[in-house]
């Protein structure tokens, strides 16, 4: 395992140079740096890697904005120790000058303390890519930490340093190549988390309503929501086109969701532009929630935090 390594203090007295009589001001400072530099060099190390993992991505060139289907793969070592805790994956995408992007850190599907020697150890998840000021390829460092003291493990493959390792590229395309989606009637305003303005969402009322250009053809239409209120009950939203029924999504309070509807050009109709429709049951008004200490007036649905319409091959 790696140790981090402690900055020393030095005094002068502890720097001495025997082949010269007398050190400048600047030739002292740079014998101290260097025996600084030398202390960080003695690390631990990290041991034999306990896994090698992979990354897969459905397509290599995605647009900005795109659900992508990510599958992560980890072969673990023949010889890997019991693992002492459950490790989270950090996933970060870098720029070509190694300056993050975005993260998709997550627990594996299969918790670390139930690893077995020699497993494989496979899943997939659907990641949306940000819209980013960045075009061209993204690089993917992943490793796994602790989230008890935020050590890391060894693993197979290339080291970038401090044990992330280079394990895919991405291509990234213009925003301007999807399908462009207008969030029409019935949306309250764009709020960002407090503690990670990455994330970002729009609450419905009890009827929202989505245009955008009929692409002609069958399309899959993304819809990844949650209701997170303490108080929320579970609830049924209808997804109408073009005033048509054309599925449904049973909402379980608190629990965040990615549903897929496959809508084909018949229900799209032969219009220049289609009308998606979120018709949700049950909605509330926080400051009318007995017990609720909220001044928040607005009538709430549903939480949208991606709605994507992708056209299918």
């Amino acid at each position: 395992m790696r140790s981090a390594c402690k900055l020393q203090t030095f005094t002068v007295a502890q720097v001495t140079v025997h082949t010269m009589p007398r050190l400048t001001p600047r030739l002292l400072f740079a014998v101290v740096l260097g025996a600084l530099a030398a202390a960080c060099g003695r690390s631990e190390t990290p041991g034999p890697p306990v896994a090698t993992p992979s990354v897969t991505f459905a397509r290599p060139r995605v647009p900005l904005g795109s659900p992508i289907e990510v599958t992560y793969k980890f072969q673990v070592a023949a010889n890997a120790p019991a693992f002492d805790q459950d490790y989270r994956v950090f996933v970060h995408f870098l720029d070509a000058d190694d300056e993050r992007l975005w993260t998709d850190d997550h627990d594996p599907s299969v918790p670390t303390s139930q690893w077995k020697p020699g497993q494989v150890i496979e899943y997939t998840r659907t990641m949306f890519v940000p819209v980013i000021s960045y075009i061209g390829d993204a690089q993917v460092r992943l490793g796994l930490y602790s989230p008890r003291d935020q050590r890391r493990l060894p693993l197979g493959g290339t080291d970038a340093g401090q044990l992330s390792y280079k394990v895919a590229t991405l291509a990234l395309l213009p925003h301007s190549e999807n399908v462009f989606l207008l969030f029409k009637d019935g949306w309250h305003n764009s709020e960002v988390a407090g503690d990670n303005s990455a994330v970002e969402w729009q609450w419905s009322k009890k009827i929202a309503t989505l245009s955008f250009r009929n692409p002609k053809k069958d399309v899959t239409f993304y819809l990844q929501a949650d209701n997170p209120a303490a108080y929320a009950e579970p609830q049924t939203v209808t997804i109408n086109v073009n005033g048509a029924k054309v599925d449904t999504i049973a909402v379980t309070p608190r629990q965040e969701f990615l549903h897929r509807t496959t809508v084909t050009a018949a229900q799209l109709g032969t219009g220049d532009m289609v009308d998606i429709t979120l018709d949700v049951d049950k909605t509330w008004v926080p400051a009318l929630v007995p017990g609720s200490n909220s001044r928040d007036p607005r009538e709430l649905g549903l939480r949208v935090f991606h709605a994507f319409v992708e056209p299918r091959s």
